[in-house]
């Protein structure tokens, strides 16, 4: 007898799929919603522009943090093309990297720092002390950054135990953040000072060890297993901190002239931290330290010279 429960099928026949229309338009909702935020971040970044442009001391701090942003970004794209750089060649540029450093802090923010104290009329006692307080100051706050916020260096391994708890690739977005931070700050209080020349030539200086620290960024990224377009864009990313950092500075230290030598101090402190809690104990573990110390010589020497021939 035939069944007379259900009808069969037919062959070839395709039943209904309610998954499939759902999954799309799931993938339309999806679309739509990163239309709209996409279109809010245009119209929220053409105000923002807007209110920079009115400031030109921002505005300019901005520029040259995008300039020192898009350095990194132009120092990762080797990694595209070539495995990893030999130990050697990366701590040399990680010495290159303090050289640079070392010198903007003297040369582009301690000494202006002084000049700026003393011409609000303190006696070389008193605009020492300022500096000097400031870059204290300026460590201090980076050590407790160093501290509360989970992190992880690319030779030393994870800071803090909370670290262990977060994904392995926010712990070095973290850590550049960290270091590429004093780097915007002291390029907006350069430029917030209006001193445009000195300013520029600070911010030169910074894009110039930006270029290979990106590339050491990218090759460790990749060094620690991460893909090649993974540690790419996180290199090219991690320069962003610091058009961020310059318009923080550029905007605090416009608004109020008398905080110009405090401004310096504290992104000189900043600085001077990084470098000696960062990048030298790096470029010293793998036992390279006389090709470190001198890439350290040749940075140092190189943007003394910036300073000195732009300033």
């Amino acid at each position: 007898m035939p069944n007379s429960e259900a009808p069969s099928v037919q062959a070839g026949a395709e039943p209904p799929r309610p998954c499939a229309r759902a999954s799309r338009r799931g993938v339309v909702r999806q679309c739509l919603g990163w239309s709209i935020a996409l279109l809010g971040a245009a119209v929220w970044v053409a105000q923002g522009w807007q209110a920079v442009a009115a400031q030109p001391a921002v505005r300019d701090a901005l520029l040259g943090g995008l300039v020192a942003a898009l350095a990194t970004a132009v120092g990762t794209v080797p990694v595209w093309f070539s495995q990893r750089l030999s130990d050697r060649v990366q701590d040399t540029l990680f010495g290159f990297g303090a050289g640079v450093m070392l010198a903007a802090c003297s040369f582009s923010l301690i000494l202006p720092g002084l000049q700026a104290a003393r011409s609000n009329g303190a006696d070389g006692w008193v605009a020492g002390g300022t500096v000097g307080a400031a870059i204290l100051l300026g460590a201090a706050a980076l050590l407790c950054l160093e501290r509360w916020l989970p992190h992880e260096h690319f030779i030393k391994g994870v800071e803090r135990h909370t670290a262990r708890r977060l994904r392995r690739t926010w712990l070095f977005v973290f850590a550049v953040g960290l270091h590429n931070l004093p780097e915007g700050l002291a390029i907006g209080v350069a430029f917030g000072g209006g001193d445009a020349v000195r300013a520029s030539a600070l911010a030169t200086g910074i894009a110039i060890q930006d270029v290979p620290e990106g590339l050491v960024v990218a090759v460790a990224l990749l060094s620690a297993g991460y893909g090649r377009a993974m540690a790419v864009g996180l290199g090219m990313a991690s320069g962003l901190v610091e058009p961020v950092g310059a318009v923080l500075g550029a905007m605090v230290v416009s608004h109020a002239a008398g905080l110009l030598p405090w401004g310096l101090g504290f992104a000189a402190g900043a600085m001077l931290f990084v470098i000696s809690h960062e990048i030298i104990p790096e470029s010293h573990r793998k036992g390279h330290e006389a090709w470190a110390t001198g890439g350290l010589m040749w940075g140092f020497v190189l943007m003394m010279l910036l300073d000195t021939a732009l300033g």
